[in-house]
């Protein structure tokens, strides 16, 4: 049986934990008195009903959700679609509940720097996917006091690690790649997830391992691939943070099953995760846990690397479908911006009015406003917010989308059509600038753009020649119908009414 047929977790862990802390997102937003809730990744609009509206005000205060049905399925629902962050106890699990594995293939000094700050751990598996020198692996381990299992054939990270799993025997099992630099307490803000039984896997934050000294190596630590960045979130595909890397993740052994699939020699961690979450179990990203790194910086070593991300787009797209997309957007965002692209900035705007209009309408059903003229209610300028603040935010996607993957057929057009060049000239900068604004590295902005770019070609290299190779357009196409934004119908549900409809 595959991981994707194992069942998840049961009914009663389709409620959140009583005695469970819960926080607000960032960008959650209580309207109408706190009877409208608005937040999430896509964003959701959620209308509680009164009791619901006292239960989330007092979890914002402080309060741990009661241990009443419909309150934590209320907290559940909330913590599935990135309103609200859990905040966890101690929980049950200690270091001697936990196996830690290493892939490896040579590397034996990342392996021991990796086995140094491991120290403490009881369980520790290194599973060397035939390396050169076999031995050698051998003695760093031995000087650790891990366990070695070899493997007489290369199959990679993916292969390797389902050798540790299977030889793993306790209820939890962290990966970790061994060019990864554990702490002191690396584990002390992850095993507390995992008291929620609905929970499968959590994952760091993947920090770089010293700061960088060259630009690509102050660029990798500001802007790497594994950095999922400094906000806590569910994983799934269309949230805030849609995978986490496998270089580090710590997985209970019972939602792992048969573990990642050995067919993939890149984006197996993307594709584990992701089946995960299609089980049932959660996955938990937690910025507050951080694992130093030694990242790639040597450019052609870093350029490859790029590349072999690129070449799990296509496999990733046909185990996923309408996961790998270059761009997600509504049809009348898509249709604003190619009115103001073609030269019409007038139609573009009336497109993004249209949309807000029927966005608002059906906000006023979810807020119980009436429509078209309650001025002073919460419809309107949330639609505005939602709709017209989301159709000029998606410049930054849309450039994005140009650059790590459509920038083999756009340069030609821009050569072929005058008007072309100077929008995708700024709809290509503007990412990267806007980037480097966000994350003010230690980089000027110049040569963090530059950076950034080939960051993407490198990308988009590897895209097309998956397509090519797996015989495919999928990842190459945008798709319509926002991604971003999912608006309820108003029915009665308890404490709160929703059902996930998308505009």
């Amino acid at each position: 049986m595959s991981l994707a047929e194992q069942p998840g977790p049961g009914p009663a862990d389709e409620l959140a934990p009583a005695g469970l802390g819960l926080r607000p997102d960032p960008g959650t937003r209580l309207l109408a008195g706190g009877t409208v809730l608005v937040g999430g990744s896509p964003v959701r609009v959620l209308r509680l009903t009164p009791a619901g509206a006292r239960h989330v005000a007092g979890w914002w205060s402080g309060i741990p959700v009661p241990d009443i049905p419909k309150a934590r399925a209320l907290a559940r629902r909330l913590l599935d679609t990135g309103i609200a962050h859990p905040v966890p106890g101690d929980g049950p699990w200690g270091l001697g509940d936990v196996t830690v594995v290493i892939p490896v293939r040579d590397r034996q000094a990342e392996l021991a720097r990796c086995l140094a700050g491991l120290a403490p751990m009881p369980r520790v598996i290194v599973v060397d996917d035939c390396s050169a020198d076999p031995a050698a692996i051998a003695r760093v381990a031995a000087g650790s006091g891990a366990r070695v299992l070899h493997r007489l054939v290369n199959g990679g990270p993916g292969a390797a690690r389902n050798t540790g799993l299977a030889a793993a025997d306790t209820p939890l099992v962290a990966f970790l790649d061994s060019d990864c630099v554990p702490g002191p307490g690396w584990l002390d803000a992850l095993l507390p997830h995992l008291a929620d039984p609905a929970v499968g896997a959590v994952a760091p934050r993947i920090v770089p391992d010293g700061p960088g000294r060259t630009w690509l190596a102050r660029y990798e630590g500001a802007s790497s691939t594994l950095d999922m960045g400094g906000r806590a979130s569910i994983v799934r595909p269309g949230s805030r943070v849609p995978y986490v890397p496998g270089a580090a993740l710590v997985v209970r052994r019972a939602a792992a099953e048969t573990g990642f699939a050995e067919v993939m020699r890149v984006g197996e961690d993307v594709d584990f995760v992701w089946r995960l979450a299609a089980s049932g179990w959660r996955v938990r990203y937690e910025p507050a846990a951080a694992m130093p790194h030694q990242h790639r910086v040597r450019l052609r070593e870093w350029f490859a690397r790029r590349k072999d991300y690129g070449t799990s787009a296509a496999i990733l797209e046909q185990r996923h479908p309408g996961t790998v997309r270059p761009l997600y957007v509504s049809a009348w965002t898509a249709l604003a911006w190619l009115a103001a692209a073609s030269g019409h900035p007038l139609a573009g705007a009336a497109c993004t009015g249209a949309g807000i209009g029927l966005l608002a309408r059906r906000l006023a059903r979810v807020t119980g406003e009436e429509w078209p003229w309650h001025a002073a209610g919460t419809a309107w300028p949330l639609a505005a917010r939602l709709a017209g603040g989301g159709t000029l935010a998606a410049g930054r996607p849309l450039g994005s989308a140009i650059s790590r993957t459509w920038w083999p057929v756009a340069l030609p057009a821009a050569v072929v059509v005058r008007r072309l060049r100077s929008p995708l000239a700024a709809l290509v900068l503007a990412p990267p600038l806007l980037d480097w604004l966000d994350r003010r590295p230690p980089l000027d902005p110049a040569r963090y753009a530059a950076a950034r770019l080939l960051d993407d070609i490198g990308y988009s290299l590897g895209v097309w020649q998956s397509c090519a190779r797996r015989r495919t357009v999928r990842p190459l196409l945008p798709r319509l119908g926002s991604r971003h934004l999912a608006i309820p119908r108003v029915k009665s549900a308890g404490t709160m009414m929703s059902s996930g409809d998308r505009w």
